[in-house]
């Protein structure tokens, strides 16, 4: 895209609180929210290695519980409610050094007091999966 600047897409666009300063830094732009599903994207490099050059699976684990939490919040806010992640357990399936990679999360139970969401990191050059995890979710009642 020579010659023209793209707006990133932010969290207060859906309605959601603006992410903290952390998950801003993970460079998840968000594209799509709605209850059952979250999708966006987030371009790998430098900045996201470990000290051998590869992406941190930090990051991974970041952006699954970032999206799972958008989506699952995004579900409950009618009965007063958002989600907070009680556990997440993320598998690091490919290394790389860099690309553009895919997101999407979609729920796999979602139920009065609790959610379970599986988030795929997808490198969307060779449509390989990076990272998979499953975020569980407490439904909790809103701040006053």
């Amino acid at each position: 895209m020579t010659g023209t600047t793209e707006a990133r897409p932010t969290i207060e666009d859906y309605g959601q609180k603006p992410p903290s300063r952390f998950a801003e830094e993970s460079g998840f732009v968000v594209e799509e929210v709605t209850g059952t599903k979250v999708a966006g994207y987030v371009d790998l490099g430098p900045d996201h290695h470990t000290p051998w050059g590869v992406v941190h699976g930090g990051l991974y684990a970041t952006i699954v519980e970032t999206a799972g939490s958008i989506g699952a919040s995004a579900a409950v806010p009618e009965r007063g409610q958002f989600a907070v992640g009680v556990n997440n357990s993320t598998d690091f399936l490919r290394s790389t050094t860099g690309c553009r990679a895919s997101v999407t999360a979609e729920p796999l139970q979602q139920g009065r007091t609790q959610q379970l969401w599986l988030v795929i990191i997808t490198d969307t050059t060779t449509g390989k999966v990076l990272a998979r995890g499953q975020l569980r979710l407490q439904n909790v009642p809103l701040p006053e």
